[in-house]
């Protein structure tokens, strides 16, 4: 994900911290006064007389629910995996009533008198998850390895021979590279036509084709223009701020002492923190060449077109 959060990733945020902040309140209830919460919530008291060690129980269980979903709220596109954690005992718990309804446990009026609570509130969460995931707003790490494999081999074609040699690697080494992968490409305060340019001028560094073409349709997806891509590939991006830029990606690249002189025009111009950004993907955008390149795969970009 790269870019500041916009509006559905603010909506999809809300929902996370709205139920993080019921279950914490809800379990602070249980555990504190239990039996004043047994009085206070409609129907619980048809399910037997009040058990002050088992309301305190179920009150523990709203509470690591809530922990973890606060903690995912700060940031939903990072730590959905936390948020689907949190939600998972909130869910489960209202198909019980779901189950209870279907089978004649309870009344269909009891059942719509308990599902907000019970149903509708912990589904947020999930509808919050549905909103990152259709927009592919989420990090890669956690994700299953075929849902990554097949992403990765849909984004590049036929060039994804070292991530599938990685997923069959002992050690986990799939889910470890899985986690990096976010950190070439931060971006929050850098424009996206600066940060990228940085990004694919370090790429051609490597002499990779392949990998140059990757970091160009990345590009594309970010909103930069197609002909100043296609412009950065020809290694002749336009004068000016977007050139120091390109040049500053190379400079750090090669390791050359012109990258301190560009990156102080950079921080100049746009701030700190855009000049950290642009250092951060132009220097660990290289791990991918330099890791085909070491398991014999890589291929020059003088043997591809780069053009998009």
């Amino acid at each position: 994900m790269m870019g500041k959060p916009d509006l559905l990733d603010r909506v999809a945020q809300f929902l996370i911290a709205f139920v993080a902040i019921f279950a914490l309140a809800n379990s602070a209830f249980m555990l504190i006064d239990p039996i004043n919460w047994y009085f206070a919530v409609p129907n619980v008291r048809f399910t037997g007389p009040p058990n002050l060690h088992f309301i305190r129980d179920i009150g523990a269980a709203y509470l690591g629910c809530g922990v973890m979903l606060a903690y995912a709220a700060f940031y939903p596109s990072g730590r959905w995996l936390a948020a689907f954690s949190g939600s998972l005992w909130l869910i489960a718990h209202g198909l019980v009533h779901v189950w209870e309804v279907a089978v004649g446990i309870c009344g269909p009026s009891r059942f719509w008198s308990d599902s907000p609570a019970t149903v509708w509130i912990p589904l947020l969460v999930w509808v919050a998850l549905g909103i990152l995931f259709v927009r592919q707003r989420i990090t890669p790490a956690g994700l299953p390895k075929f849902a990554l494999l097949g992403a990765i081999d849909r984004m590049s074609p036929g060039e994804s021979v070292y991530c599938h040699e990685l997923a069959s690697a002992p050690g986990h080494a799939f889910e470890k590279f899985a986690n990096f992968m976010p950190v070439a490409m931060h971006r929050c305060e850098a424009p996206a036509d600066l940060f990228h340019m940085a990004r694919i001028g370090a790429t051609l560094v490597e002499d990779c084709g392949p990998c140059a073409l990757t970091a160009a349709k990345s590009a594309l997806d970010d909103g930069v223009p197609r002909a100043l891509v296609n412009a950065a590939l020809a290694g002749s991006p336009p004068e000016g701020e977007l050139r120091i830029a390109f040049d500053f990606g190379k400079a750090i690249a090669r390791q050359a002492g012109d990258s301190m002189t560009l990156g102080e025009a950079i921080e100049a111009n746009h701030g700190r923190a855009v000049r950290l950004e642009l250092a951060m993907t132009a220097a660990t955008v290289r791990a991918y060449p330099a890791v085909k390149r070491g398991l014999g795969l890589g291929k020059s970009c003088s043997l591809v077109p780069l053009r998009v």
